[in-house]
């Protein structure tokens, strides 16, 4: 394949150039046009990497598509692969959770479970149009945790895991009533009943949080697979990253702790839809101010696929960052967070993962995904 009259980003610089494909990788990069006829005229479109997603929970949207309604985990995941590959995501970390609560619903243990494997089988089966990796979100203060990650830890799309505490009182729920609130988004709660919950969490959170942290952390390190902490809300929660060897942090909820993390080498993991919508819906710190604060590593979809590429854009007008720089925190970044050193830039040599990418006024349309010099969406 041969592209032409292509915008092209790179990792230092954009311009309007040629890129030749072959054998699945990026063969050539050239500025300028070519007078090769069976060249592919892009009219000026973008030519960015694919961008690849470390931590997105979207497939629990199609999982669950209303209230009390839990759809085929199978066809769920082939819808959530198409969205995925239609936003430019050609590597995706699928997030599931790791140990059950009374109150998960689509987080319950035996769909998560079922969900894991069916992408391994689909996977195999070369269905899927991204490329699919596990990310196993580790909730510390449930009974199960460690005996879900053991069985799962030998899934060969393993390679990235977290460990969180979303119990009221912890983090990002320390006001009770806003997790209350978020809980009873699908319907109220008595009080008797969000009482007995909250007494029930504390407990567990009581007794098993901090050793089955400590028995995560334990059985990535031996796995040499990849641990993230999550919602970091004081300097405390980031000294303790830091001394498990944690390299990323996702979603820090203050400037305290995102500014802690740069100081530890901790990479910082912001929510794209943050940066969209200008803040957090959490009431969180602002992915914006933290991109101006020179604090914002890499972005992550989390529940809305196609905010990474809106982000990237808004990054160059809200924050004053070169597009280059705006496409690395979904792209490059990820990727050598996660370890995957054949991909994440427009470079020869590299996996031709890529998305062209049209500009309406105001807006970013991704028109192809290509993964390894195919096109898949």
């Amino acid at each position: 394949m041969l592209i032409s009259n292509a915008r092209i980003v790179t990792r230092d610089e954009a311009f309007t150039g040629t890129v030749r494909i072959e054998n699945g990788h990026i063969a050539d990069i050239a500025p300028g046009g070519t007078a090769a006829r069976d060249a592919i005229d892009w009219n000026g479109d973008y030519l960015l990497p694919g961008f690849v997603e470390l931590h997105t929970d979207n497939i629990e949207k199609h999982l669950a598509p209303r209230p009390g309604v839990l759809w085929n985990h199978e066809a769920a995941i082939i819808v959530h692969d198409a969205q995925i590959a239609s936003a430019g995501i050609t590597t995706v970390f699928d997030a599931l959770g790791v140990g059950s609560r009374p109150e998960d619903g689509v987080r319950g243990r035996e769909l998560q479970v079922q969900c894991a494997h069916a992408i391994g089988r689909f996977v195999d089966s070369g269905l899927l149009r991204a490329d699919h990796f596990l990310h196993l979100r580790c909730e510390v203060g449930t009974t199960d945790v460690v005996e879900v990650f053991d069985s799962l830890s030998t899934h060969p799309l393993f390679k990235l895991a977290s460990v969180m505490d979303h119990t009221p009182g912890q983090r990002q729920w320390q006001d009770h009533a806003k997790w209350r609130k978020y809980q009873e988004r699908h319907g109220k709660w008595s009080d008797e009943h969000a009482e007995a919950v909250l007494a029930q969490l504390a407990d567990h959170q009581a007794r098993y949080a901090a050793a089955h942290r400590a028995q995560i952390v334990a059985r990535c390190k031996a796995l040499a697979i990849s641990l993230a902490s999550h919602d970091d809300t004081l300097v405390e929660h980031v000294d303790e990253a830091a001394r498990d060897g944690i390299a990323l942090a996702e979603f820090p909820t203050t400037l305290e702790a995102a500014r802690a993390a740069r100081e530890h080498g901790i990479a910082t993991i912001m929510g794209a839809p943050n940066v969209v919508r200008g803040g957090s819906h959490s009431g969180n710190v602002s992915a914006l101010e933290l991109a101006r604060e020179g604090l914002l590593d890499i972005l992550s979809s989390d529940y809305v696929p196609s905010s990474l590429l809106i982000a990237v854009f808004d990054l160059v007008a809200k924050a004053d960052w070169s597009l280059p720089r705006a496409v690395s925190t979904v792209s490059w970044a990820p990727a050598r967070a996660a370890g995957l050193h054949d991909r994440g830039a427009i470079a020869v040599g590299l996996r031709a993962d890529f998305v062209r990418v049209a500009c309406a006024p105001g807006l970013a349309i991704p028109r192809e995904t290509y993964r390894a010099g195919r096109r898949v969406c």
